[in-house]
């Protein structure tokens, strides 16, 4: 049988099994990340889902997914997609979702209907609360009425570093003890593949017809990433031949810093996983000066393909780079400009970089992830 067709078969067989299923028994998946833009949280859900299905797929588990309407179908033959209503957004998350499925649910993304008890919540961090000036007014204040209320409700909380954890015990009023770290992981960056890229016109054409080095930074105009260092240090490394390459950031939840542009570099919005590709096969190394982050999956993602790192050590950030990236304070400007002076004169530091962190990410894994959500999924009476 050709394995498309196999494939088609064992989801529809899986859709006539949901159909069968009690409403009430088992754990379904909260799927609303299925209609929203892919930033690192989405990128959490759909890659711990993916990895999961697999799991399910040789215990012949079936968990259906639930989503609004015209939700991107990930067509996984354990997880059947099942579109329920019109609504959107938080109000189909908090009204739709449950009138639809009483059973136990997981939610991967921050957030969760606040009627239900008998749910998992993985919260990625507690930056409204600590940098709510990197939030627009409407979306942090939902966040801080709402988070605490939905995280004492539901039946465990998981989050994606120690230091998250740690943050989010204080913020919400949790015990930390009953906070489960599962991390991201970063085998989905070894997936993409540069030769497809479709890089528009940027400083990377300088690189390629002059030889300049350039350095990447991908991240929000929001505060707590921390933008205006890599400016501030634009006009030294401008002075060692370097470009700057800064990637991402167009979500309509920040509020953006002030930033002013530098001759040497360019802000190239949103890109494609396989224009990331290509910028980290070519660049120095990645610059992630972020004062907070429950993560920093671009450290992982720069890892696994071989692009050295030089991060803030605030935050997160020590635990997720171990001993495989430098590391600086995030307003110490002449400790990355050195840094970046390092790289650029020295390919013996640079190529340990390299080594070093194409073996530490392989403590970040989807498939350990999924195993760790679906032994609490077990537990709780799958």
């Amino acid at each position: 049988m050709p394995k498309n067709l196999s494939l088609i078969l064992s989801s529809a067989q899986a859709q006539q099994r949901v159909k069968a299923m009690n409403s009430g028994d088992g754990f379904a998946i909260n799927g609303r990340f299925l209609t929203q833009s892919v930033t690192g949280v989405q990128r959490y859900a759909i890659n711990i889902v993916y990895e999961l299905n697999e799991l399910l797929s040789e215990k012949n588990i079936v968990v259906p997914i639930f989503s609004p309407a015209n939700a991107k179908n990930l067509a996984l033959s354990h997880i059947p997609l099942s579109q329920a209503g019109v609504w959107r957004g938080h109000p189909w998350e908090q009204l739709m979702l449950p009138s639809k499925w009483s059973g136990s649910l997981l939610n991967f993304c921050n957030t969760a209907p606040v009627a239900k008890t008998n749910q998992i919540l993985c919260i990625h961090d507690a930056n409204v609360f600590l940098y709510p000036k990197s939030y627009g007014m409407i979306f942090r204040n939902a966040y801080r009425v709402s988070q605490p209320i939905i995280a004492h409700r539901v039946a465990k909380v998981t989050t994606v570093s120690t230091d998250a954890a740690k943050q989010i015990a204080v913020n919400l009023n949790l015990d930390l003890r009953n906070i489960e770290v599962i991390y991201n992981g970063h085998e989905h960056a070894l997936t993409w593949d540069s030769a497809l890229a479709r890089v528009g016109p940027t400083i990377l054409e300088a690189h390629e017809s002059y030889g300049r080095p350039f350095v990447l930074s991908i991240g929000s105009r929001a505060i707590h990433k921390n933008m205006s260092l890599i400016l501030k240090i634009a006009p030294k490394l401008a002075e060692l031949g370097v470009d700057i390459i800064i990637v991402g950031g167009d979500s309509g939840i920040f509020s953006e810093d002030k930033l002013s542009n530098q001759d040497n570099v360019q802000f190239s919005g949103r890109v494609s996983d396989h224009d990331l590709a290509y910028l980290m096969d070519r660049a120095l190394c990645l610059l992630f000066p972020s004062w907070t982050e429950g993560f920093g999956l671009p450290i992982v993602e720069s890892m696994a393909r071989g692009c050295p790192v030089i991060s803030s050590n605030r935050a997160s950030m020590p635990e997720i780079c171990g001993q495989s990236a430098l590391m600086a304070d995030p307003d110490d400007c002449q400790t990355w400009i050195d840094h970046v002076g390092t790289l650029l004169e020295r390919q013996g530091p640079r190529q340990d970089l390299i080594e070093s962190g194409r073996v530490w990410v392989k403590k970040f894994s989807w498939k350990k992830s999924a195993a760790a959500y679906l032994d609490m999924m077990s537990s709780s009476g799958l």
